[in-house]
């Protein structure tokens, strides 16, 4: 279902993402010896790099379907006053097997794309599924998973033309420093240090994790942008301090599918990254802008986070 969802949306996204993308040539960084441009799903021509290749393989069979053998945690739907909105919000909450207020945990701030809400996460990815297995396989920490809604304005219902949304999803950012993030840590067992939050997100919620993220070192050190959309700011805005950046970013995981007409937005922020010797995982799959790339990249990213190994490719089979 939400597959088919994001196919009706493709038609509206790319009139939007061609008047956006006029903004991105400050944003470029010249690519070299590469291929001639094929076409994308959306959002332009597809040129791909030497560097544009996957870092993991595709996920093993069954990463996100439940296990009866395994201790389970549990997601649960609560409300939250927003001042900077003006009203009660939802946002769906994760908490792992055995959660108990004795311990801290660190928190995963999940963002969903344009045409999402608080739920849409939980509709193709089933985190609270895949995060069990992971944990019960030793592969992530137990953690808290918030899941709200980036849509900020008082009916944030996915309703009419949802490109008219889209400066919500900027304002979004007061709205979870300053509402979303104070209640989790009143109301949840929540590890208040930096080095305990993350955030990441698919497509504008990967844009809003370049912006917030980025922007906001002293609340996130662990940062990872799933295939991110046009919404994300010039990369020069969002790391104006080069070696502030490489102090604070515990990781910063990027990932595109290498079918996916964005993925010069990813592209330009990788080639960034790499011209300053900023450490980053940057993750390119055989996938377009599609579920099957985000419940992947959710399933390696979340191996990373939270943990003080440097991220790996897998040992092959």
């Amino acid at each position: 279902m939400m597959t088919c969802r994001l196919h009706r949306l493709s038609a509206m996204m790319a009139t939007w993402v061609v008047t956006i993308g006029l903004g991105l040539a400050q944003n470029s960084i010249a690519q070299e010896n590469t291929p001639a441009p094929r076409r994308g799903g959306f959002g332009g021509p597809i040129q791909l790099g030497p560097d544009d290749v996957a870092f993991y393989p595709a996920p093993p069979e069954g990463f996100k379907t439940s296990r009866e053998n395994i201790p389970h945690g549990k997601v649960e739907l609560i409300e939250y006053e927003s001042k900077t909105v003006g009203t009660v919000r939802r946002v769906n909450v994760y908490t792992p097997p055995g959660y108990s207020s004795s311990k801290k945990y660190p928190v995963l701030y999940l963002l969903h794309g344009i045409g999402g809400d608080e739920t849409e996460w939980v509709k193709f990815a089933n985190p609270a599924v895949l995060f069990d297995n992971l944990i019960a396989d030793g592969k992530a920490v137990e953690m808290i998973v918030v899941m709200p809604n980036g849509r900020a304005q008082k009916n944030d219902r996915v309703e009419g033309n949802v490109m008219a949304s889209a400066p919500a999803f900027a304002v979004f950012e007061k709205d979870l420093l300053e509402d979303l993030i104070p209640t989790i840590e009143k109301k949840y067992s929540a590890d208040v240090d930096r080095l305990k939050r993350a955030i990441a997100g698919l497509s504008m919620g990967g844009g809003q994790s370049f912006n917030f993220g980025l922007r906001n070192l002293d609340a996130f050190a662990w940062i990872g942008p799933f295939s991110a959309a046009p919404n994300t700011k010039p990369v020069q805005e969002l790391i104006p301090d080069v070696q502030l950046a490489k102090d604070k970013i515990k990781l910063l995981w990027i990932s595109c599918g290498n079918k996916d007409g964005l993925i010069r937005i990813s592209q330009n922020i990788h080639q960034f990254l790499k011209q300053h010797q900023i450490d980053h995982v940057w993750h390119v799959d055989e996938h377009g802008h599609d579920p099957k790339h985000w419940s992947s990249s959710l399933y390696w990213f979340s191996q990373c986070v939270f943990q003080d190994k440097k991220p790996a490719k897998p040992a092959a089979p």
